[in-house]
């Protein structure tokens, strides 16, 4: 993606979306030294997040993906997933940089990342705030990097994600998953082997492929 120049200092509107108040707190210190005269608002939940994006309309977003719904929900990743998708699509030339230590859960999002316009950067939290600052700069000039990230060599789609959460999230069986999705039981499992081609899992004696299949989905972030 060609690098786009940065907003003036002083027209620079940042919001961070983070739950816990002592890392937000931290990002925000290390932001204002590095950029002082930019506006800098917070968000704690989904809700808030999409009101704040809308009226603050900021050139860049720093979020993480564990975040509540609402004030008193509990704060999934899932929820999270949800938002930046829904931001992704309604604001396309958003700057975007996902702060957070579930960065792998952003394999469901592989698509979308690739066809987003804005800038969008991944930084775990265990990267040190200069890592941080890095990836924000390059975010402003509208540059894509997600190298950290360990992404699947193969297209995973939306209806494959459905299934691994239907039958691992909320324990359904094929004939169920089929009955929900309004699919056939023979299009599930066509899914599946697609599925565990991209995963890597293939039949081993002794093992089971569904177990299997349910280790690697949670261990490559398809699953929380």
């Amino acid at each position: 993606m060609i690098s786009k120049d940065l907003p003036k200092p002083e027209k620079m509107k940042i919001l961070v979306v983070e739950d816990h108040e002592l890392t937000m707190g931290g990002t925000i210190e290390v932001l204002q030294r590095q950029y002082p005269e930019a506006q800098i608002r917070t968000a704690q939940t989904q809700q808030s997040t999409l009101e704040q994006v809308e009226t603050f309309q900021p050139d860049l977003v720093i979020m993480d993906l564990s975040i509540p719904e609402a004030s008193g929900k509990t704060a999934k990743t899932e929820t999270g997933i949800k938002l930046l998708r829904t931001v992704m699509h309604q604001y396309p030339d958003l700057n975007l940089v996902v702060l957070s230590t579930h960065v792998n859960a952003l394999v469901r999002l592989n698509h979308e990342i690739d066809e987003h316009k804005g800038g969008f950067t991944v930084v775990d939290k265990g990267f040190s705030s200069q890592d941080m600052l890095t990836r924000v700069d390059w975010a402003f000039q509208g540059l894509t990097h997600t190298k950290d990230l360990k992404m699947p060599g193969g297209e995973v789609k939306p209806e494959w994600l459905e299934v691994l959460t239907l039958a691992f999230q909320e324990g359904l069986q094929d004939k169920a998953i089929a009955e929900r999705m309004q699919i056939t039981t023979r299009t599930v499992l066509h899914y599946w082997t697609k599925i565990r081609d991209v995963l890597g899992v293939y039949p081993e004696e002794g093992k089971n492929l569904r177990i299997q299949t349910e280790m690697r989905a949670r261990e490559e972030g398809f699953i929380d």
